[in-house]
């Protein structure tokens, strides 16, 4: 079991690939995950912008079986930290004070603008764009991601995806260093 904790950002959890491989790479301890009950708004109100077409009642399922098969995921108690930070956007300062309160690494976001490396060093967190995270995790457990991976990609039957498909389906959500490592273990996937 991962003692690495990363917090998602609420752009990690708005699309359903990106989720999916995080989520299933954290039930199979590779790293942990957390968020706050605020990231989890953050993201479901921007799909529902998007995508009115969608129903609350489905995301909020989504989220219900997010926290159940997540350890330990839901940060608390970091609402009075947030006006005590400074961050580019500071409506962004909740994440970094989940971060804080959480015990996090590492803040997973496709922002990286939004947390600079000077606001977030003296807490010993860091921002890493969700590629750049998966990648590394790839090298450093290239069986058990794959594995994960294999088990996301299983899933999908509406359509259903084969190996090459679904890493296209990476590289369109940005994750073009990870799909293209993935192409060397294209028979574990």
């Amino acid at each position: 079991m991962s003692d690495y904790t990363a917090l998602l950002d609420a752009n990690i959890l708005y699309s359903a690939p990106m989720r999916d491989i995080f989520l299933q790479l954290a039930v199979a301890d590779l790293f942990q995950v957390k968020w706050t009950q605020d990231i989890h708004c953050e993201w479901i109100e921007a799909l529902l912008k998007k995508e009115p077409h969608r129903k609350r009642t489905d995301l909020e399922r989504t989220r219900r079986l997010m926290d159940l098969a997540t350890r330990d995921c839901l940060i608390y108690g970091y609402e009075p930290l947030i006006s005590f930070l400074n961050l580019p956007d500071p409506r962004d300062r909740h994440v970094l004070a989940a971060a804080i309160v959480g015990r996090c690494d590492v803040i997973v976001t496709q922002n990286l603008k939004d947390f600079p490396c000077d606001a977030l060093s003296s807490y010993g967190i860091e921002a890493q764009h969700p590629d750049d995270f998966l990648s590394y995790h790839l090298n450093l457990s290239p069986r058990l991601f794959c594995r994960a991976i294999q088990k996301v990609r299983q899933r999908l039957k509406n359509p259903p995806y084969n190996p090459q498909e679904y890493l296209s389906t990476l590289r369109q959500q940005g994750l073009v260093t990870t799909a293209s490592k993935l192409t060397d273990f294209i028979s574990l996937i």
